[in-house]
């Protein structure tokens, strides 16, 4: 096992390594997309209690371009350098990133896999069915729209698996649902300002829009203020269930949500790569459920995300 230190993270000694010194402590680098989507920040929270609750030093690597395949390709070759005993890893683009998740492989630095598939030898993937949450969503929301009106799609970013799933997920719906017409569709990038900028637009081309589907709830925050500029009301559902959104669907601003849990996928994916560094077996694949977060049931996604307790393994993994 070859381990290193870095400047400004603190050693913590734990009881899942007992008996390892401070400086055989093991080393996990997180890889996610970007700094603007709270998910992702849940997800390394998430890291974080794991790293501190069994004493493995956690590094992230984040691209500070969002969802940038350079700067991603880059730190990859900068952990090919430092050496972690493990990675866990979201790809940017899961056809950009095949070549550099290659080079771990040949590195034999083994790879926990989340949310977003590619080619690859992985210890397991952890992550939520994207398809039907997609399906979930649309469904919910042409329900309560009776089944007929105009809506407008805003998708996320067009090379992430999670978003060509959702519209999967989207177009099984369409075709349940003839009474409902696409009048407009954007590319918001899963980020708020871009979503907003993306929706300021439809609402100038399109007098009658009576909802509108959402990738993601940064993207559905950037569609409330939109339409609060425009002075324009029309129902709203998204997906992930970060705590701004939920507050909205409390207040009435969103109609719902559809639970996509980056904290408990963070919590499972950590706690697997512990797992594989303590020789414990582990599934092919983890696949965490969805609820649809409504205003009957939201206050339970209130807590927020640095006060939340990470699940038991033994309690998801049956």
């Amino acid at each position: 096992m070859r381990l290193f230190g870095v400047a400004g993270l603190g050693l913590v000694l734990s009881v899942g390594f007992a008996g390892a010194a401070a400086a055989q402590q093991p080393t996990i680098a997180v890889f996610t997309k970007n700094y603007t989507n709270p998910a992702y920040a849940a997800f390394r929270t998430a890291a974080d209690k794991i790293g501190k609750a069994t004493g493995a030093r956690i590094i992230h690597f984040v691209p500070k371009k969002p969802d940038n395949v350079d700067e991603q390709t880059a730190e990859v070759e900068e952990a090919l350098k430092l050496r972690p005993d493990i990675v866990v890893f979201t790809p940017v683009s899961d056809k950009a990133m095949v070549g550099p998740v290659k080079k771990l492989n040949d590195a034999n630095i083994p790879i926990v896999l989340f949310t977003n598939a590619l080619p690859g030898k992985f210890v397991t993937y952890v992550g939520s069915d994207d398809v039907d949450i997609g399906y979930r969503e649309a469904r919910y929301l042409f329900q309560k729209m009776g089944g007929k009106g105009n809506i407008v799609v805003i998708e996320g970013v067009p090379v992430a698996p999670t978003n060509r799933n959702r519209l999967l997920g989207y177009k099984r719906a369409f075709a349940e649902f003839p009474g409902i017409k696409v009048v407009g569709s954007a590319v918001g990038m899963y980020q708020q300002p871009v979503a907003r900028e993306a929706m300021a637009k439809l609402l100038k081309e399109h007098d009658k829009i009576d909802a509108a589907l959402v990738a993601n709830d940064s993207m559905a925050l950037g569609v409330l203020e939109a339409m609060q500029a425009a002075n324009r009301s029309m129902l709203v559902m998204s997906i992930n269930g970060i705590v701004p959104a939920v507050r909205a669907v409390g207040e009435g601003k969103i109609l719902a949500t559809v639970e996509f849990n980056m904290f408990k996928i963070g919590c499972l994916a950590t706690q697997a790569a512990v797992r594989k560094l303590k020789g414990e077996p582990l599934p092919e694949k983890v696949m965490v459920p969805s609820e649809v977060i409504t205003k009957d049931n939201y206050k339970a996604w209130l807590v927020p995300v640095a006060e939340r307790s990470c699940p038991k393994w033994e309690d998801v993994i049956r």
